[in-house]
């Protein structure tokens, strides 16, 4: 890097699946399920944002996500802390029906810096 750029900053965007979205009739899920698809398609093309890997708990956590341990987690390295929170910001706007994203899930971001694992 030189000394103009700043390191990225490495963020864990923690996705919950709420209580809504359980409570949806079979018939609506597959649009909940397109809009999460939106949002993070749309998380994956921002500038400045370079996803590293992502993992679904859906397996071993079953049910609403109210707070750790959440349902999805996306580790990115993200250019600044703006476009972090347009990224989160991504529940208001993504839309299903008449309803916004952040009515069936929620996301928070943890953010750091990477670890350099020393020695080894």
């Amino acid at each position: 890097m030189s000394d103009t750029q700043k390191e990225p900053l490495r963020v864990l965007f923690c996705i919950g699946v709420t209580q809504n979205f359980f409570e949806l009739p079979e018939a609506e899920i597959g649009a909940v399920w397109k809009g999460y698809g939106e949002m993070m398609s749309a998380m994956n093309e921002m500038p400045g944002v370079t996803i590293l890997g992502t993992m679904d708990d859906d397996r071993t956590m079953v049910g609403a996500s109210a707070s750790a341990p959440w349902t999805v987690y996306i580790m990115a390295d993200v250019v600044d802390l703006d476009t972090v929170v347009a990224a989160c910001n991504l529940f208001r706007t993504v839309k299903i029906g008449d309803y916004r994203l952040w009515k069936y899930g929620k996301i928070e971001a943890r953010v750091g810096r990477a670890l350099i694992i020393q020695g080894g």
